[in-house]
């Protein structure tokens, strides 16, 4: 198999555990940076260059998309889509998944549990807004953040009021939820593969913060997940329309609640608590699926 990795780094952990993973295996394998492919699109015809040469015969596409490149990233996922490339996380699932709005009420749709959420645009609302929320705390996040940034916690109700006046003025998009008190601190990052989380992890925010993210200091380590646990996770990601996802829980009173769900999660953490091959993981899926015969047409009914 001929598999691409769409990555802005070929040394990063997670590229690099792919990449050894796919050669373990016998496949090819070749690291192409997005903002370097370009593309041709005519009536039937989908082209990809990358430095100059074509992109052509590959079986499989992972796609690595930061999310200050999802406009791009995603462009190129989707030609490499309408040329017949499987990938296990197509454009519109990447889209989706971005955008903690939109997942957040596709989620809701399904009765998938999340902590409750509010949004709204106009100053004159946020009165009624956050009385709509419950009392204070409340977690207040960028709409489009990544890795804990942009994720503020509000004690007081006033302190909320300030920080979206502060975010409205600067035009960014946000969202406002509930605060899980019984968190304590802790959320579950579940990495999903195909109908499977494969590895699971338990990150703790460092002392006087309330995010877990690796990323900000958090402390990380392996974490035995419940059928319903397990069962949610999976869901979250089917929904979105991903077979390779990273799908964050918090624990709570009425069960496992959806924080987000992260169409490009990082290996690293994972793999290091956990112990578990994940790239090997990813690799194997891609294998299944695109091993899989295509379906039979179906033959016309006759007119009678």
């Amino acid at each position: 198999m001929k598999i691409a990795i769409l990555s802005r780094n070929a040394r990063l952990y997670s590229t690099k555990r792919l990449i050894e993973a796919a050669r373990l295996r016998g496949h090819s394998v070749r690291v192409l940076d997005p903002l370097r492919c370009y593309m041709r699109i005519a009536a039937g015809a989908f082209e990809i260059h990358c430095k100059g040469r074509v992109l052509q015969g590959f079986d499989a596409v992972i796609p690595r998309i930061g999310a200050s490149i999802t406009f791009y990233g995603t462009a190129v996922v989707r030609q490499f889509e309408m040329m017949g490339v499987y990938t296990p996380n197509g454009s519109d699932a990447i889209l989706r998944a971005r955008d903690k709005l939109r997942s957040l009420q596709l989620l809701a749709s399904e009765g998938i549990g999340l902590p409750t959420t509010v949004f709204g645009d106009n100053p004159d609302d946020t009165v009624d807004l956050l009385a709509m929320l419950g009392e204070s705390p409340h977690v207040i996040k960028l709409n489009e953040g990544a890795q804990g940034q942009g994720v503020l916690l509000a004690e007081k109700r006033a302190a909320a009021q300030g920080m979206i006046e502060a975010f409205r003025s600067l035009y960014a998009n946000f969202i406002v939820q509930e605060f899980i008190r019984e968190a304590d601190g802790a959320d579950l990052r579940c990495f999903v593969v195909g109908d499977q989380v494969v590895a699971a992890m338990q990150r703790r925010a460092p002392e006087g913060d309330f995010r877990a993210n690796i990323h900000r200091g958090g402390s990380a380590h392996a974490v035995a997940l419940s059928a319903q646990e397990i069962d949610t996770a999976v869901r979250a990601a089917r929904v979105m329309g991903l077979g390779v996802a990273g799908v964050d829980l918090l624990r709570s009173a009425r069960g496992p609640l959806v924080l987000e769900v992260n169409s490009s999660p990082g290996l690293e953490g994972i793999e290091d608590a956990s112990g578990v091959d994940v790239a090997g993981a990813v690799v194997e899926y891609l294998t299944s699926m695109t091993s899989r015969p295509a379906p039979l047409a179906r033959r016309p009914r006759k007119q009678r």
